[in-house]
């Protein structure tokens, strides 16, 4: 189904109104020359080295640069690499469920201005005929290296616990409709949210596993016993872990119990201060361990946008002081977080050193989407997707296939 007729020409009319975020470009004096960033703290995946240095030739980080490389020093500052956000409906104003092809893009620019150099289209519950043309075309961009793939959250979930999706267009996971989107998606299909209690689910688990998607389980109301049966069968991770899901009881453990235990399991973590208590985060980090989370945004239109309304599917979402809910009953609806905030929330609120704040950040998003040979780390051969942080880990620069979208800010 989709977007309610007005959700063009909201995003239309905000536009208007000068709203667009403000686009930068490559820093002068390095677009498409050798580069060294000297000076920095490097975080690698084996160590953090002081007085470090970052050489990048082209698109990719190089062991060392020619002698004309331009260097820039970066004393004082971070160099990690590019956030990788494997959940995210939109941002700038655009939604990745019912926005133009041009829409899309200025969300993807949205969230490289805040380092996620590398972002997987999530959408949101509609009718099957009208995900199927959503997944052509998000499956486009894909082809084209501006998403790493598409993320199916609904229809195929819980109605009890459907959060921000339309109850009337939910549907058990049969497999035959869960083969049609990711067929529409041309082997873009990374990873679809699943209720897998429901008749089919389970079977679903299974033939996502054999063609190489992630089935994920979220919006679930399953219990611990089911939710075990659905990692046996090959489910490997938890979406957005604690919400839409039943909470956790001594007497029935539920679903987070399985998810937080089970060395299969990656868990999704929303660091927004909304989503999740501090407490609630440690809890993960603590018996997960950083290996086994991911961060993510749940992003909405709003993210890097505005407080406003917007439309989430066919759901109208009110964001006030940042926090996204629906109109209709004040449910939570998605975030309007993006990856840099989560990263200086968890080193500063949550207590996490930076690298595993950038392993869950980078390097496990990139190792679930098979994509840790190119991107993740800061490593010779992979893609130069960096991000500069200052001492106080607020975001200074960021550089994706060896280009700056945001020119170093020293100064």
């Amino acid at each position: 189904m989709a977007a309610h007729p007005g959700a063009r020409d909201s995003v239309d009319m905000r536009l208007r109104r000068g709203a667009r975020p403000a686009t930068t470009h490559p820093h002068p004096a390095t677009a498409g020359q050798p580069t060294v960033l000297s000076g920095a703290t490097v975080v690698l995946p084996t160590e953090t080295v002081n007085n470090g240095q970052v050489a990048i030739h082209g698109t990719r980080i190089t062991t060392t640069a020619p002698e004309n490389a331009t260097v820039i020093d970066v004393t004082g500052h971070y160099v990690i690499p590019g956030f990788v956000d494997l959940h995210n409906h939109g941002g700038g104003g655009a939604s990745f469920t019912s926005g133009s092809a041009e829409d899309i893009l200025q969300g993807i620019h949205t969230h490289r201005l805040h380092g996620t150099t590398t972002l997987v289209a999530s959408t949101v519950t509609g009718d099957l005929d009208f995900l199927t043309g959503r997944a052509g075309l998000l499956s486009e961009l894909a082809e084209q290296g501006e998403i790493a793939g598409v993320h199916f959250e609904g229809p195929f979930i819980s109605p009890c616990r459907k959060g921000a999706h339309a109850e009337d267009l939910l549907r058990d996971p049969h497999p035959a409709d869960v083969r049609k989107l990711i067929d529409a998606a041309r082997g873009q299909a990374k990873m679809v949210t699943l209720a897998t209690e429901l008749p089919g689910g389970l079977d679903s688990v299974r033939l996502l596993a054999e063609q190489g998607v992630i089935a994920a389980i979220g919006h679930t109301d399953a219990t611990y016993e089911q939710t075990v049966e659905a990692i046996d069968a090959g489910a490997t991770v938890a979406t957005h872990l604690f919400n839409a899901m039943p909470p956790l009881g001594h007497r029935s453990p539920g679903p987070i119990t399985a998810l937080l235990e089970d060395d299969r399991i990656t868990v999704e973590l929303i660091n927004d201060g909304t989503h999740l208590h501090p407490a609630a985060l440690r809890l993960a980090f603590h018996h997960a361990g950083a290996d086994r989370v991911a961060f993510i945004t749940d992003a909405m239109d709003a993210a890097g946008f505005g407080d406003g309304r917007y439309w989430l599917g066919p759901l109208e979402v009110e964001v006030a002081d940042g926090v996204a809910r629906l109109v209709e009953d004040g449910t939570i609806a998605g975030s309007t977080l993006t990856l840099d905030r989560a990263f200086k929330r968890a080193v500063t609120v949550d207590g996490l050193s930076v690298e595993d704040a950038v392993t869950a950040l980078s390097a496990n998003p990139a190792r679930l989407l098979g994509m840790a040979d190119t991107i993740g780390s800061l490593e010779p051969g992979k893609f130069a997707d960096l991000v500069l942080l200052d001492s106080a880990y607020d975001l200074k620069g960021v550089m994706r296939r060896g280009e700056w979208v945001v020119g170093p800010q020293l100064h």
